[in-house]
């Protein structure tokens, strides 16, 4: 893997491992947070992915327009389009005054982005982790 690729892979699983913490966070645990770090970590696998095979993607937090630039590599990640399309609005809903994530929410975003981690992860070489 390009050392690029790789970073973008640890800051990945550095999102994944903080959305997991506040989603089990016993005392005061932040969903919002939970939500966002979803988010984060389905959007660099995707630059990781892209990074690797050389494909430019510029700064975007849009989750399906990295996805269209992906799918001429890896056409079957269609099937994650719905995900990452509700994951998308983490990037900024949940970050400021107005609306707030739940528990509820907050597991259904790292399910979502652990099921897109799998994906990812295999098609970059990695074990399922």
């Amino acid at each position: 893997m390009k050392p690029l690729s790789n970073e973008w892979v640890v800051k990945a699983e550095g999102d994944y491992a903080s959305a997991r913490r506040e989603l089990k966070a016993r005392k005061a645990p932040n969903f919002d947070a939970a939500c966002f770090h979803a988010q984060q970590c389905a959007e660099k696998y995707l630059k990781a992915r892209l990074q690797e095979a050389g494909v430019p993607f510029g700064r975007s937090h849009h989750l399906t327009a990295l996805l269209d630039l992906a799918l001429p590599l890896e056409p079957m990640w269609e099937a994650c389009r719905a995900d990452l399309a509700i994951l998308t609005a983490y990037a900024v809903e949940f970050r400021y005054p107005g609306e707030s994530a739940d528990g509820a929410l907050a597991r259904d975003a790292v399910r979502r982005c652990t099921t897109f981690r799998q994906v990812a992860r295999a098609s970059l070489g990695l074990p399922g982790g």
